[in-house]
C-alpha cells in the first residue's frame, strides 16, 4: 500500500505560490487575506495558526478579524462588508460554523467572487458546476484534485464513489471529478447497499464526517482512497477509513498528513490568484 502523503503536494503549491509572488511584487502588489473568525474554537485557532505560517514562507499577508462569540448580525455584517471593500484585502475566509443566532446566508450571498477564496458563494459555486476554471472550489475539495493530480492517479473514465455530499467537501469534489471525466457515484449515510457501491470503484472519496465508517467490506485491490474526515477518538485521531481496513487499497491518503496538509497551500495559491485577477490593472 502506498501513502499519498500531503507535504510534498502542500510544498509543490507553495512553490508555485511563490513564483506568482514575485511578479506581484514587482508591480508592489503584496496578496493579503483576511480572516473572519466569531469566538476562539481552537479547530479555528489551530487552522489560523497553519495559514500564518503558510502565507509567512512567502511573504504574503494575514489579517486576523476576532469578533466575540456573542456579535450581533448586523456588527458581523459591518465586519465582513470592510474586508470586502477593501482595495488591500484580495481574499475574504470566513471561519464556519458560525454560532447558532449567526447566519452566513447574506454573506456567501454579497461576497465579490474574486475575493471568495474558499468557494462560498453561489457564483463560484456556479463556476465549478460548469467547469469555468475563474472559480474557486472550496479548498479542501480542491486539495483533494491536487493531491490525486500530484499522485499522477489516472482520473479520466475513472469510476469514482464520493462518501459525503456537503456544499464544502461532497458536492464541490464531485463536479470537480467530473469536470476532469470521472465518472462519479455520490453516496451518503443514507445510501443502500454502500460497500457493494464503493467495492467496484477505482476510487473513493470518503468524506462523511463519520470516523471509521469505510471498512474492509468496502475496499478492493487496486483502490485509491483519499480520506478527507478527521476525528480525535480515544484511539487518537483518525478519519472516515477505519485503518485497519486500509492495507486493502493500492493507495490511500493518511490521517493525519493527508488532504488536511494541503489544504492551506491551497488557501495560499488561491489568494495569490485572487491578488492577480484584482490587480490586473496596475
Amino acid at each position: 500500500m502506498k501513502e499519498m502523503r500531503g507535504a510534498t503536494v502542500a510544498a509543490a503549491l507553495t512553490e508555485q505560490a511563490a513564483e506568482k509572488m514575485g511578479k506581484l511584487q514587482e508591480k508592489q502588489v503584496i496578496p493579503c487575506l483576511s480572516v473572519i473568525r466569531v469566538g476562539k474554537r481552537e479547530d479555528d485557532l489551530s487552522y489560523e495558526r497553519g495559514i500564518g505560517k503558510r502565507f509567512e514562507k512567502v511573504g504574503a499577508r494575514v489579517r486576523i478579524i476576532e469578533l466575540p462569540e456573542d456579535v450581533s448580525q448586523a456588527e458581523l455584517e459591518r465586519a465582513f462588508d470592510a474586508e470586502n471593500e477593501n482595495p488591500l484585502v484580495h481574499g475574504i475566509l470566513l471561519f464556519r460554523p458560525l454560532p447558532s443566532h449567526l447566519s452566513d446566508r447574506p454573506l456567501t450571498c454579497r461576497i465579490n467572487p474574486d475575493k471568495d477564496v474558499d468557494g462560498m458563494c453561489p457564483t463560484n459555486a456556479a463556476r465549478v458546476y460548469l467547469g469555468d476554471k475563474n472559480g474557486f472550489a472550496p479548498c479542501t475539495a480542491m486539495a483533494v484534485i491536487h493531491l490525486l493530480e500530484h499522485y499522477e492517479i489516472p482520473l479520466s473514465g475513472a469510476e469514482a464513489v464520493v462518501i459525503g455530499r456537503s456544499p464544502v467537501i461532497g458536492k464541490p469534489v464531485s463536479m470537480l471529478l467530473l469536470n476532469r471525466n470521472a465518472t462519479v457515484t455520490v453516496c451518503h449515510t443514507r445510501t443502500r447497499d454502500l460497500a457493494k457501491i464503493c467495492r467496484r470503484s477505482d476510487l473513493i472519496v470518503a468524506a462523511a464526517g463519520v470516523a471509521k465508517m469505510v471498512g474492509k467490506e468496502h475496499l478492493s485491490e487496486n483502490q485509491v482512497v483519499v480520506d478527507v474526515g478527521i476525528h480525535m477518538t480515544e484511539e487518537g485521531l483518525c478519519g472516515d477509513v477505519d485503518p485497519a481496513a486500509a492495507e486493502i487499497c493500492s493507495a490511500i491518503t493518511p490521517v493525519p498528513g493527508g488532504v488536511g496538509a494541503v489544504t492551506t497551500s491551497v488557501l495560499l495559491l488561491h489568494t495569490v490568484q485572487a491578488a492577480e485577477r484584482l490587480t490586473q490593472e496596475v
